[in-house]
């Protein structure tokens, strides 16, 4: 498989040493300056690890010319329904995630799970803590949110999420330490006792894996995408 890797931080070397492991082959990299479709052309998918500002304009740049996107960008969110226009404009193929860990992603599912049956037990109050790297942009992660969002669809009574105490949303804290790769705790805090569930990631390693598996995945699919329908879950 040819791709073309569209940010070049740490998160982007990752997926190049891995993708190179599987046997795959790099034939562009872009670090931020302006893309070069020509080249992007020749791949068979586009994995975009860059900026906020800059990802709704690579993302629609690449599906226009044909090759599938596999997005993991965080904080752009609010333009995310331009870019599924673009695809299915387009007849392509894009897949975003917050979190393309494999780990991560049972970590959804079992939040998801735990949010109904929490939802029945009034006396619990559900909020979320993430830990990231210095050198995170945005806060919080998009993984947080995501958890949020899984909670929400359970509960009658939250209706979004904040970072401060605010009736009717869930609360999402954060801290930035070096070397976290990325600690998300689900907590549900009652008068008496606390339960919790943890998704500590060790290294980026995982990630990385999981933007290849999803690359592997898309080829020769159409429409649009998330880690859900990689993993059948």
């Amino acid at each position: 498989m040819n791709i073309s890797i569209i940010g070049y931080g740490r998160m982007g070397k990752t997926i190049e040493q891995i993708a190179k492991t599987k046997g795959h082959k790099i034939v562009y990299i872009n670090n931020g300056e302006e893309l070069n479709l020509e080249a992007v052309s020749k791949s068979d998918v586009a994995i975009e690890f860059t900026q906020p500002k800059a990802a709704l304009k690579n993302i629609q740049s690449i599906l226009s010319i044909g090759i599938p996107v596999i997005s993991g960008t965080t904080g752009w969110l609010a333009h995310k329904e331009e870019a599924d226009a673009t695809a299915l404009q387009n007849n392509g193929a894009f897949l975003y995630a917050s979190n393309f860990s494999l780990g991560v992603n049972l970590f959804f599912e079992m939040n998801e799970k735990l949010a109904l049956l929490m939802s029945k037990h009034k006396t619990y109050t559900p909020s979320i803590h993430e830990i990231h790297h210095t050198g995170k942009k945005d806060a919080p992660s998009g993984t947080a949110i995501s958890s949020a969002e899984g909670i929400i669809k359970a509960y009658e009574e939250y209706s979004g999420w904040s970072q401060q105490d605010e009736l009717g949303k869930i609360k999402i804290t954060e801290d930035r330490i070096d070397p976290y790769y990325g600690t998300h705790t689900v907590t549900y805090d009652s008068d008496i006792d606390r339960i919790s569930l943890e998704h500590h990631a060790k290294n980026r390693e995982g990630f990385a894996l999981g933007a290849i598996i999803a690359s592997e995945w898309i080829i020769g699919k159409t429409g649009v995408f998330s880690m859900k329908d990689v993993l059948s879950l």
